[in-house]
């Protein structure tokens, strides 16, 4: 007995458990979306800076290339006014500048590969929460169709009517206005037979009186009337 207790008690944790994700389980999916999109954003802050640092490595390395052939052109020019000092000056600066050239160089490679992985990575990521956003509009609307066709069957919050309820209400409103209609044309059948237009319908059908009311014998009679007038 104490074993089938406790067997029915786990069962009634674990169907706890279920219904309890079901229910939360839009709620943890938007949260989620939440916390991708934060990722997403993230990641494209990333990118802009990448993309930024890139252009201004981009920049210095146009200016270091430009000194050089400066510098170059006047180290030529010093060799042959036989300035083999300044020319020396001049080389030198030029190999620290092309050191420098030559870490751009690598630096800008580096920035290359960052930055189309990080493109990469933003647009797939867009994509897959684009679907899942889809997704969560399709969830939406079944568990709200879901929830539409358990009302008959589940029980109701306290203070929430049920559809069935609210056909049954329909259906008492409809009755009661059918009945009252049906009363009032039962009184205004009881007044028109008892009333002064019943008596004189009784007057004019004993012959006292013009007829109240055109019977087919006046039409067929009219009309005949009519033809020979116009023969």
């Amino acid at each position: 007995m104490f074993k089938t207790v406790v067997t029915l008690f786990r069962g009634s944790v674990a169907a706890a458990g279920e219904e309890l994700e079901d229910r939360t389980a839009l709620l943890i999916l938007d949260q989620q979306m939440r916390d991708a999109t934060a990722a997403i954003e993230r990641a494209k802050r990333a990118l802009a800076i990448a993309i930024g640092q890139d252009q201004l490595e981009g920049k210095r390395l146009d200016a270091t290339k430009a000194r050089i052939a400066d510098l170059e052109t006047r180290a030529v020019a010093a060799l042959d006014g036989a300035r083999d000092d300044l020319a020396r000056e001049a080389a030198e600066a030029i190999a620290t500048l092309e050191a420098d050239r030559d870490a751009a160089l690598t630096a800008r490679a580096l920035f290359a590969a960052e930055i189309a992985r990080l493109r990469r990575h933003a647009s797939e990521a867009e994509a897959r929460l684009a679907e899942l956003d889809r997704g969560r509009r399709i969830a939406r609307a079944s568990e709200a169709v879901r929830t539409l066709r358990r009302g008959g069957i589940e029980a109701s919050r306290p203070f929430e009517a049920t559809l069935p309820e609210a056909e049954a209400t329909l259906k008492r409103l409809r009755d009661r206005q059918i009945a009252s209609q049906a009363a009032a044309d039962a009184l205004i059948d009881i007044d028109n037979a008892h009333g002064p237009l019943a008596t004189a319908e009784k007057l004019a059908e004993a012959g006292f009186g013009p007829r109240l009311k055109s019977t087919a014998d006046d039409v067929l009679a009219r009309l005949n009337a009519a033809r020979a007038a116009t023969a």
